[in-house]
């Protein structure tokens, strides 16, 4: 009899911790539908952005940026803070403009809708043509290249002292950028001469960060424009 009584009070007890257990937040069924139609809602909402502003603004350009850097690209959206810019895909830009006559928005925006190719995106903006053509002509940015940039010249290191590392930079100048150094008396020494990079051939990561620990800058952040389509009599025009 109490055999059964203990079995039976463990019963409840398991019965109980059961119920009680959390649930997890793994097995949290997510719908695939309200997915699908926030995507759609983004999409929806980006092309009435960007038809708005062809109702707003007299110049939509395309620009391609090189060498992209966001903080560079922040600067720019700074100084033409009376202007709207737009990146993202560039199908659902090219749905906003029109992909041929019968479906463009407004005249001769299929034109420029085509020229939406690779990294792109569209500047709209009510400053003169010649102002926006000079900024951006003006506008360049140099910066530390990063791993898969190509190399714009041949950055070779003499043997001797580098002074300018603290000894304690050593070890990992040796073994993580494979640096042929050597500590003597309290200073790194380069034993041997040494190619950091070559011209023409792209970076590995060792690289990158050996050039950023160098000062220099090879890659050089700028803004192509490629085309323009003005708002009051409809024209396109190729840059």
């Amino acid at each position: 009899q109490k055999i059964k009584s203990d079995a039976s009070f463990f019963h409840i007890q398991f019965r109980f911790f059961i119920l009680k257990m959390p649930k997890s937040k793994r097995n949290k069924v997510v719908s695939l539908t309200k997915t699908e139609s926030k995507g759609r809602e983004r999409k929806n909402q980006l092309i009435e952005e960007i038809q708005g502003c062809i109702d707003e603004f007299q110049f939509l350009y395309v620009i391609t940026p090189h060498n992209n850097r966001n903080t560079s690209m922040k600067e720019i959206r700074t100084e033409l803070a009376d202007s709207r810019f737009f990146f993202g895909k560039n199908k659902v830009m090219q749905i906003a403009l029109g992909t041929d006559e019968e479906k463009e928005y407004k005249k001769n925006l299929s034109l420029l809708s085509e020229c939406l190719v690779g990294e792109s995106g569209l500047l709209f903006t009510n400053r003169k043509e010649s102002e926006i053509l000079k900024y951006f002509k003006n506008y360049k940015e140099k910066d530390f290249a990063k791993s898969g940039f190509i190399a714009t010249e041949t950055i070779e290191l003499e043997e001797g002292p580098l002074e300018q590392f603290p000894h304690s930079m050593e070890p990992m100048l040796r073994t993580q950028l494979y640096l042929p150094t050597s500590l003597q008396k309290g200073v790194i020494n380069l034993i041997k001469p040494h190619t950091v990079c070559k011209k023409g051939e792209a970076l590995t990561p060792e690289q990158g960060k050996l050039l950023k620990l160098l000062g220099v800058k090879m890659s050089e952040f700028f803004v192509n424009v490629v085309c323009v389509w003005r708002s009051s009599d409809e024209k396109f025009k190729k840059i």
